[in-house]
């Protein structure tokens, strides 16, 4: 049992946890809660290390057990330590350090989700998770976008990272994928309303930081514009919310019988 918060490996989590630059370097990333074990196991991944908390429940014992199983390296860690290498306020008593893989990128595009420099780790995990259940094929980060191995957008997006094809590309990358598809980009007062554009086709669907919406580069590369009609007194959507608006009306009109 590993019971002194400064034990090596309590302080090589803490520095994924903490810091971007190690998780590139290590190319690893944490992983908390037994949800996400259970989705680590189904969907193959295999963890580096394993660190659990001496309270964890029998769900939660038997996601320990199956890694162990695999020849996982696996620790008992006192309460105390866990709450020194999570990086949540309440553990949930399963910690796991899983080595970056990515997903396959599909041959052909037909759905494709641009976060243009969303920084905020709440929004760009909500929308991985959207995503995801929304049936999009790619997911592509310009610069300027939060780290999406960063702890709060991995708890955000909930399993998401382990099924969802994710690559992090500069503009002019973006530029040469995206020529086959139809690039909407989305603008909280400009261009037609989402319900009127015909989503039907191959496209990239692009949304905008927070704060300033998208981009020039972003702008570049619009084919058409969208907004979401708001008869309410506020100024925009969140990037989360309106990206899950607009990628469930790509569903809705791509699943609707004529």
């Amino acid at each position: 049992m590993i019971t002194s918060p400064q034990n090596p490996q309590i302080k090589h989590i803490q520095r994924l946890q903490n810091k971007s630059r190690d998780r590139k370097i290590e190319q690893a990333f944490v992983v908390e809660g037994v949800r996400l074990g259970e989705e680590a196991l189904q969907y193959g991944w295999t963890p580096e290390i394993v660190l659990y908390a001496e309270n964890l429940d029998e769900r939660g014992l038997q996601v320990v057990n199956q890694f162990q199983a695999q020849g996982v390296s696996v620790n008992q860690v006192t309460l105390e330590v866990m709450q020194a290498a999570s990086d949540t306020e309440t553990p949930q008593g399963l910690l796991m350090v899983l080595p970056l893989k990515g997903q396959p990128q599909p041959q052909k595009l037909d759905f494709v989700l641009i976060p243009d420099a969303v920084r905020d780790p709440g929004n760009l995990g909500t929308l991985f998770r959207t995503a995801l259940a929304a049936g999009v094929d790619l997911v592509i980060l310009p610069p300027g976008t939060v780290d999406p191995l960063s702890p709060k957008v991995v708890r955000a997006a909930m399993g998401a990272h382990f099924r969802l094809p994710i690559v992090k590309t500069s503009w002019n990358e973006i530029k040469e994928m995206v020529k086959p598809l139809r690039v909407f980009v989305a603008e909280a007062k400009k261009g037609i309303s989402y319900t009127k554009a015909d989503l039907r086709y191959p496209l990239a669907l692009v949304i905008g930081n927070e704060a300033c919406g998208p981009g020039q580069e972003a702008q570049q590369l619009a084919n058409d514009w969208l907004h979401i009609p708001m008869p309410g007194e506020v100024e925009s959507l969140n990037a989360a919310i309106a990206g899950s608006v607009l990628m469930f009306e790509v569903v809705r009109q791509r699943t609707e019988i004529k």
